[in-house]
């Protein structure tokens, strides 16, 4: 591969400009985009599999990084004109890479613990949505965030950055929901779904044992199959005049009020 790129043209400009902005290119390469150099050191930390580090000379400054974590990887620099042209975020530090992707499947899953928290999203739709539940899920440190019936890959530019990088700090995996709620019975693990009709307030609950918090969209809410398979049903109780809050929000509260109980463990 070329050591610069400075054409527009150039094949290899094409080929990054479709990672970023076709899901179905990433599905059929497994392959996407990281920008940023905070992004790409916690994918390299979470043993991604970086193929090729792409930088603008004029743009990105901290040249010594490149020595101290990039050594081993192939380096290109682009000019300033390629750069802007395949780069996704308005603002940008002058570096990304292409990365393959992980698997994310139910199997793929492993916990440290016997009494694992993990946090569930039923289609979730918005990358801002998305991206925010998983810094939530990174602030909690939940062993693992599963998404059900996704409606966009994980591998979304929109939801890298709105996650800022927490797509690689936690362990993801995705199926459908009767998938999900297979692997869960399975396990043992309880499940927690965060819906109106038949429910408990959620502080009345134990979240000590191993522990499933399902949540879904703000329009639509969890499906009428998560209230059926539910150990418990759970609300957040609202003291305004609307009935529903902002999805990351209401996972915030459910997770820290189940690490509360494990004495932030």
């Amino acid at each position: 591969m070329e050591k610069k790129i400075s054409s527009l043209q150039n094949k290899t400009v094409k080929y990054l400009t479709q990672l970023q902005e076709k899901s179905r290119t990433r599905r059929k390469e497994k392959r996407f985009v990281i920008e940023g150099f905070r992004e790409i050191t916690l994918a390299i930390e979470a043993s991604y599999e970086l193929e090729t580090i792409y930088f603008c000379n004029k743009i990105f400054q901290e040249k010594e990084l490149f020595t101290e974590n990039f050594s081993a990887l192939n380096v290109v620099e682009l000019s300033k004109e390629v750069y802007q042209k395949v780069a996704y975020r308005g603002s940008t530090e002058g570096i990304l890479a292409i990365a393959k992707a992980k698997e994310n499947d139910l199997a793929s899953l492993k916990f440290k613990t016997e009494n694992p928290l993990i946090l569930v999203a039923e289609a979730p739709e918005k990358p801002g949505n998305i991206g925010a539940i998983l810094r939530t899920a990174d602030a909690a440190k939940v062993d693992a965030v599963l998404i059900a019936n996704p409606k966009t890959d994980i591998y979304n530019p929109n939801i890298i950055r709105s996650s800022v990088g927490c797509v690689f700090t936690n362990q993801i995996a995705s199926g459908n929901t009767s998938e999900i709620i297979s692997y869960l019975k399975e396990k043992n693990i309880a499940i927690y779904s965060a819906i109106l009709q038949d429910s408990e307030i959620y502080t009345n609950q134990d979240f000590t044992s191993a522990t499933a918090i399902i949540i879904g969209t703000e329009a639509d809410g969890l499906s009428e199959e998560w209230r059926k398979a539910a150990t418990k049903n759970i609300h957040i109780p609202m003291q305004g005049k609307i009935d529903s809050m902002n999805v990351s929000v209401a996972a915030g509260i459910l997770i820290f009020e189940a690490k509360r109980q494990r004495n932030f463990d």
